[in-house]
């Protein structure tokens, strides 16, 4: 009898302690890299393992979602992308507003453990910060998307304790990027933008970057760019640098613009019409213009955005092997 009692009350004592310890894994935390306000890097603690996300970045979403942790985002920014929508229907999922302007209420009702942005948010940074730590996650021209791309699934991973996958979903990119380099040794391009009825040449360090960082095309833009939606170009310049190549993204398509021209009523008129790009049928239009402009650095938006440029320049990794 005596024994019985004694197992009762170190099976009592078990169950106590276990509300306690459950709260201590609860509340671990791992360290990572990731941006403040000013996009400097910085670390941050936050909690491992969260099962509440909330997300307001599409780049991060995306990566989330192709790691198999979907199910923890709570609330999301609404998005057109159609890879996401998922997380927009979800009636479950709360609407936190744009990736551009958070719905500093709806977060916070959210009651997240982590929160995801990207550089349209870093003004909101701090107030963010006042709810739960928030991750910035970015693209680093100076290493290239695909790297940028790893190094950021890496770090999501790491909350999960998922790092091996990060591997497998990144496995077929280098090979696609060094077959699209292949096809652009020795060739020049304009990388431009359509946006309000201009044409805005990119340069090097910004949007679309990858065409010329990683891919390899001689960017005749590089050098004077001095905006985030580059400098508006006139024509004439175009037609003197006459590219082999000219990409256009068409920022209007990709936000929606009611009214909008169309970028190839604005890119095909008469001057650009003398450019041997025009000429040998080497003006890209880029297919999916919304993952181009709002979800750069995402797993499945990098594999768009390589399949767009495969399509435009008949390239793949499999005939270059």
């Amino acid at each position: 009898m005596k024994k019985f009692f004694s197992l009762l009350l170190c099976l009592s004592m078990i169950a106590l302690a276990l509300p306690a310890f459950a709260g201590e894994a609860a509340s671990e935390t791992i360290t990572i890299s990731t941006l403040n306000g000013n996009r400097e890097t910085m670390e941050l603690a936050v909690p491992y393992d969260p099962q509440r996300i909330a997300v307001l970045d599409m780049a991060s979403l995306d990566i989330l979602d192709r790691l198999g942790v979907g199910d923890r985002v709570v609330g999301s920014a609404t998005t057109a992308l159609d890879y996401l929508q998922a997380y927009v229907t979800n009636e479950e999922i709360a609407n936190l507003g744009t990736i551009k302007e958070a719905d500093l209420e709806a977060v916070m009702a959210s009651e997240p453990d982590v929160i995801f942005i990207g550089g349209r948010l870093s003004s909101s940074y701090d107030a963010l910060s006042e709810i739960a730590p928030v991750i910035y996650l970015a693209t680093d021209t100076e290493i290239g998307v695909v790297e940028s791309v790893r190094q950021n699934a890496a770090t999501i991973a790491s909350l999960f304790g998922l790092e091996a996958e990060v591997d497998a979903l990144m496995a077929d990119f280098d090979a696609r990027i060094a077959a699209l380099a292949a096809f652009a040794e020795g060739q020049n391009a304009i990388v431009g933008l359509c946006t309000s009825g201009s044409f805005n040449v990119l340069g090097s360090d910004g949007r679309c970057s990858m065409i010329s960082v990683e891919i390899g095309f001689d960017n005749l833009g590089d050098g004077d760019v001095t905006s985030t939606h580059g400098n508006e170009s006139s024509f004439e310049l175009i037609v003197e640098l006459n590219p082999d190549y000219i990409f256009v993204l068409d920022r209007d398509a990709a936000i929606a613009t009611e009214g909008a021209k169309l970028a190839q009523e604005i890119v095909e008129n008469e001057l650009v019409m003398e450019t041997d790009a025009y000429k040998n049928g080497h003006i890209v239009y880029l297919a999916h213009p919304t993952v181009w402009y709002t979800a750069e650095g995402g797993i499945t938006a990098l594999d768009i955005m390589l399949q767009d440029l495969e399509s435009a320049l008949g390239v793949s990794a499999a005939a270059a092997e």
